[in-house]
């Protein structure tokens, strides 16, 4: 290669840059192509000939590398030469600069600024970056400027085998159905190699298998792995462990290689029939057991798992298929015997049944190898057991007349131990079912008698209850329901089916349909009312009214003759005779009340009163009635309001206006002190109005009449004043009439010893003319109110 380098640049007349490689022996023996030179301009190695030169001189060619190649990962005690750059304009005056710059420049890559040598100073990884731009350039080494534009070319890292396969998403899992033909898909899995793909082998991967063989096998290029083996069975073996292996450099001798694991598991199919665990099973079951309890499990087991391992289970042959069921226990798989009908001991002790247990889901590939399906015997054994007494019949209906006699056997039930020993049957009414007791029974032969009277009419049907206990246990009960039905017996007679009452027109024609009756009867006759009437035998020739029995059991009352009148009779009365047909027949006989009525021109009643004869032409007694009450009322208004006008214009007390003692007791005053009883009579107390009775009042009216009290006489001045209060309080008390205002109400008797003092002028010794009640004004207007009063009352008396 250097001899063909040195013949380029030799033809080359033009100024040139030339870019001198020197590269390692194993990338020199690498082949040349003519893309590694570029053709380069007269001025520079990579600069175009203008088109004035292209015509009038001959071009020379310059040949530049536009790319230089370092292996990848090499490594030595000194740094790799990756190339050299050199330009036709260095005379080697050591006057030419070489300067480079772009990726990795003065880190990764270092030229030699006087030789253009360039070397690789770090360890370079393809995988990490694969080919770095650069730029060099040649300047004046004292001035620094150019000589020639600048050059741009690429280092490559050329690739080597330094990567293993990966496999990125291992470990696998897979699955495949059991007994899968050869060559069923199983999955495939993917390895990845970071070296370069497109340069050597060193990502060429090839697959295969290290583990997992005879069963499965792998495509060396696409790595699908499928089944080797026919018919593998998962109750024999479920999971295989399977390790895969990819290898680089087409797999060749000195390639990486990477593995990972595969995880097969053969997924179940209904290839396996149920098998009972045994041939023959064994139950005990007692006789009172309930239905639908379980008496035994049966199990039969199958290989399979999930829906290909469900069964059904049935009773195909046996004594006993219609007193058993067998069902399946979704959890468990179980075959669950139960009692459809209740078993007796005394009737047969045991029974055989045979099962079948047969898979749900069949597949049809298999269905060959046989009837998914087996059988088992099962025998029951049945166990006595004390059993309650059993009646005849699990009802019973009995009928009895209502006229039937007290005591009188109206039927009986029978009951038995159906038990081997047969202990005797004792037979009672529950009389919560026979509250008023109306019927007994024989505790020995189960006979039932009336106790009381029946009545069909109150109730046709009695609904009783008999227990019947066995007399060795008595916790063995049994009860039967016993509906009794009371048949009728023509024991009530008939009437009317409701209180009917005529109106006659008084311009009624003759033969003329008054009224239609019907009757009713209490008792129920087998083919139905039928009822008969009649008149009394007084009544036949009735010369005003005839009676017509209709087809519907009804009874038509006709008028004889027209002209009827109320001024002569108002009301007739018809006695009317009613027969059943009973046997004995019975009969009452029922009135009916016929009114004469005033009627119009259509038959319309209008009037049926008498009185309506009597009262004045267009005014009727309702009318009347209400002018009546009218005039009352206005009576009434009036009295109230002069009433009201005395009682507003009347004093609310009949009082003196002269008796100044009076105005105190009114105006709440208390009065002498408890101890004021020198200087005045204890009689001033009283009221002089009130001696001979009670004060009364004009503001109310009392809701009670109180009796006057006797009035008491003066008392000495030396009267208990305590004793005194007591006896008028007690008195006003249980007066309803007295005033409110009374001051011995409100406050009482102070007590003895008080220390306020009292207002009353009573208590001074000195005489009237000397007392000034001025002051009073100071303490409120109540007070000055009393002081006016006082001093009015002194200057009255001046006067």
């Amino acid at each position: 290669m250097p001899e063909r380098l040195t013949e380029m640049l030799m033809d080359t007349w033009t100024p040139l840059i030339i870019l001198w490689i020197t590269v390692l022996p194993s990338l020199c023996m690498a082949p040349m192509n003519q893309s590694q030179v570029l053709p380069s301009g007269s001025t520079t190695g990579l600069k175009r000939l203008t088109e004035e030169q292209r015509v009038l001189n001959r071009s020379k060619r310059g040949w530049v590398w536009n790319q230089m190649f370092v292996l990848e990962e090499f490594s030595g005690p000194e740094p790799i030469l990756v190339g050299r750059l050199h330009t036709d304009l260095d005379p080697g005056s050591s006057k030419i600069k070489y300067i480079l710059s772009g990726d990795g420049a003065g880190t990764i890559f270092v030229i030699n600024d006087k030789t253009g040598d360039i070397h690789a100073m770090k360890r370079l990884d393809r995988e990490e970056k694969a080919e770095y731009t650069l730029t060099a350039q040649a300047v004046d080494r004292d001035t620094n400027k150019p000589l020639e534009p600048p050059s741009e070319f690429i280092i490559k890292v050329q690739d080597i085998n330094d990567n293993a396969p990966e496999f990125v998403d291992g470990p696998y899992h897979a699955t495949v159905p059991e007994m899968s033909i050869v060559g069923t898909f199983v999955t495939k899995v993917t390895a990845t190699d970071a070296d370069d793909p497109v340069y050597g082998n060193s990502a060429k991967l090839v697959y295969s298998i290290l583990e997992g063989q005879p069963y499965f096998s792998i495509e060396p290029h696409t790595a699908i792995i499928k089944t080797a083996l026919p018919n593998m069975d998962r109750e024999a073996k479920e999971e295989y462990f399977v390790v895969i292996q990819a290898k680089d450099m087409g797999g060749h001798m000195g390639g990486l290689s990477g593995t990972t694991t595969v995880t097969i598991t053969l997924t179940d199919v209904n290839d396996n029939p149920p098998k009972f665990a045994q041939s023959l099973y064994h139950f005990s079951v007692m006789e009172d057991v309930a239905l639908g309890e379980p008496i035994g499990r049966v199990k039969a087991n199958d290989l399979d798992i999930g829906e290909n391992a469900k069964s059904s289970y049935d009773i195909i042959e046996g004594d006993g298929m219609d007193i058993f069921e067998i069902t399946t226990d979704a959890q468990t798989q179980d075959g669950i015997i139960r009692v459809r009908k209740p078993l007796d001991f005394e009737t047969k002790k045991s029974y055989t049944l045979k099962v079948e247990a047969a898979n749900i889901h069949i597949d049809p590939r298999f269905i060959s190898g046989g009837p998914f399906k087996d059988t088992a015997t099962v025998k029951i054994v049945v166990e006595d057991a004390d059993e309650p007494p059993v009646f005849s019949s699990p009802t019973y209906l009995l009928e009895v007349h209502e006229n039937a006699a007290i005591n009188a056997v109206i039927g009986q039930v029978t009951a038995h131990d159906p038990d081997v020993s047969s202990s005797p049957i004792r037979f009672s009414i529950d009389r919560h079912t026979d509250l008023e007791r109306q019927f007994n029974i024989n505790a020995e032969d189960g006979k039932i008698t009336l106790a009381t009277p029946l009545d069909r009419e109150t109730n046709t049907w009695h609904n009783i209850t008999i227990v019947a206990t066995e007399t060795r246990n008595h916790s063995q009960v049994s009860r039967v329901p016993v509906a009794i039905k009371v048949l009728d017996v023509n024991d009530n007679a008939p009437e009317f089916a409701s209180e009917h009452e005529a109106f006659l027109c008084e311009n009624g024609k003759p033969g003329q349909v008054i009224q239609i009756v019907s009757a009713i009867d209490k008792d129920d006759p087998k083919n139905g009312h039928y009822f008969l009437y009649s008149l009394l035998p007084e009544m036949v020739n009735n010369p005003n009214f005839t009676i017509k029995k209709n087809e519907d059991n009804t009874l038509s009352i006709l008028a004889k003759h027209s002209g009827f009148s109320r001024q002569k009779q108002e009301v007739y009365l018809l006695p009317i005779v009613i027969s059943d047909s009973g046997n004995p027949p019975m009969s009452s006989t029922s009135t009916l009340t016929i009114r004469v009525c005033g009627c119009s021109s259509d038959g319309i009643v209008q009037s049926c009163n008498v009185e309506a004869y009597v009262l004045p032409i267009g005014l009727s007694m309702g009318a009347l009635i209400a002018i009546l009450a009218c005039i009352i009322l206005l009576l009434v208004i009036v009295v109230l309001f002069v009433t009201l006008r005395r009682h507003k214009n009347e004093p609310l007390i009949i009082k003196d206006d002269e008796d100044v003692r009076e105005n105190i007791i009114r105006y709440d005053d208390e009065g002498g002190g408890e101890e004021d009883t020198e200087a005045f009579d204890i009689a001033t107390l009283q009221n002089p109005d009130g001696i001979n009775g009670f004060l009364p009042r004009k503001d109310i009216k009392p809701d009670l009449q109180f009796m006057p009290r006797q009035g008491l006489a003066p008392v000495p001045n030396g009267v208990d004043v305590d004793e005194f209060i007591n006896v008028r309080l007690h008195e006003a008390d249980n007066d309803p009439t007295a005033p409110p205002y009374d001051s011995i109400q409100i406050y009482g008797y102070e007590g003895r010893g008080s220390a306020a003092g009292s207002l009353s002028s009573l208590e001074s010794s000195t005489s009237d003319s000397d007392q000034n009640f001025d002051y009073l004004s100071e303490w409120g207007p109540r007070f000055k109110r009393l002081g006016e009063l006082y001093s009015v009352g002194e200057s009255d008396k001046e006067t």
